[in-house]
């Protein structure tokens, strides 16, 4: 048998709302589920197929949601088995220093007499609800399981809210320098959010479905007068979904108009290229002129009837400077110079 006590990160029996005060043996957890008007809540972090066979044993956990729960990377769903509700909730993250969002994953079983939950990552968020649940911050309407599942929820969505407005942050401070008079190509940037979003939205969207069974109230095992809790949560959820579907747009709009503007400026440098390019085949050919005509003259052959006139020096100046101005005029006039 593993030792399932090393994964356990709290193990304590709730009644009438109060969490007991000595932690509670694993051992003794299942028994104590069936003799407590309140609840039991296990927390395992991070268990071993080993570890959470060992619970489901004791708490007659589903085997094809035990399954699910050791597979990290689910999508938010509920399933309900007989007298056990099954829940995967994936919490975020957003580390806007690397513009990363950083998904984990709650696996939540509910029973009538406990919870038992599967956390993947380092979130401290199920901390964070048994913390309230012990100043008795939680809505007094809830009580058991139904309430640890809605304020686990509400947490992540709340979560949702964050991480949307930080990644609305950076679309528009990256909005802001595609548009600046500084060149610059932003697409990596750009990409890169954009991936980011597309993962955000497979931890926002499918999250949708289970909150609206919850709102409609008839999932086995849940508080029915929970409901309206859900319903806001639901909303929550629709919120969310909408920013990120508005921030895909935004970013793919973005991306085209770097792209536009990129290509723009890569034009720009191609014609400077092109201007300076015809400059220095202007002056060349100018160049070319006295270079040919000294050439030729300064070839050490005898029979050279120049060479004799008296004032065949001064005639190779005048064709020179005449050829070069003619040549200079011309392209000055055609825009070469």
């Amino acid at each position: 048998m593993s030792d399932v006590e090393g994964v356990i990160g709290d193990c304590k029996v709730y009644e009438q709302g109060r969490r007991g005060s000595a932690r509670l043996p694993f051992e003794r957890a299942a028994a104590t589920a069936k003799e407590t008007s309140g609840f039991v809540w296990i927390g395992l972090r991070q268990p071993t197929e080993e570890d959470l066979a060992t619970v489901a044993e004791k708490f007659g956990l589903p085997p094809l949601a035990v399954e699910d729960a050791i597979k990290a990377h689910q999508r938010p769903k509920l399933e309900v088995y007989d007298d056990v509700v099954f829940i995967v909730l994936r919490p975020v993250r957003y580390v806007d220093s690397h513009e990363i969002v950083e998904v984990e994953e709650i696996a939540l079983f509910l029973g009538e007499h406990f919870v038992v939950s599967v956390r993947h990552g380092s979130t401290l968020l199920l901390a964070q609800v048994r913390k309230e649940l012990d100043g008795g911050h939680l809505p007094v309407e809830l009580h058991g399981p139904t309430a640890v599942l809605h304020r686990v929820a509400d947490l992540i969505v709340d979560q949702y809210a964050e991480v949307a407005r930080s990644i609305d942050d950076d679309i528009a401070q990256i909005e802001a320098q595609v548009f600046d008079a500084r060149e610059g190509d932003h697409a990596e940037r750009i990409y890169k959010l954009k991936r980011e979003v597309l993962e955000f939205r497979r931890a926002v969207l499918p999250l949708a479905d289970p909150m609206h069974r919850l709102m409609l109230g008839n999932v086995p095992g849940v508080d029915p007068q929970a409901k309206q809790y859900f319903r806001d949560v639901h909303d929550h959820v629709l919120r969310t979904a909408d920013e990120i579907e508005r921030h895909d747009r935004l970013l793919s709009d973005i991306l085209q108009a770097n792209v536009a503007r990129v290509s723009v400026q890569q034009n720009e440098v191609a014609v400077r290229q092109n201007e300076d390019m015809r400059k220095i085949s202007a002056w060349a050919a100018i160049g070319l002129v006295p270079t040919a005509i000294a050439g030729i003259y300064g070839m050490n052959f005898q029979n050279i009837p120049e060479l004799t006139w008296h004032y065949g020096y001064f005639l190779a100046l005048g064709v020179i400077a005449s050829m070069c101005g003619l040549l200079y005029r011309t392209f000055k006039r055609n825009g070469w110079l």
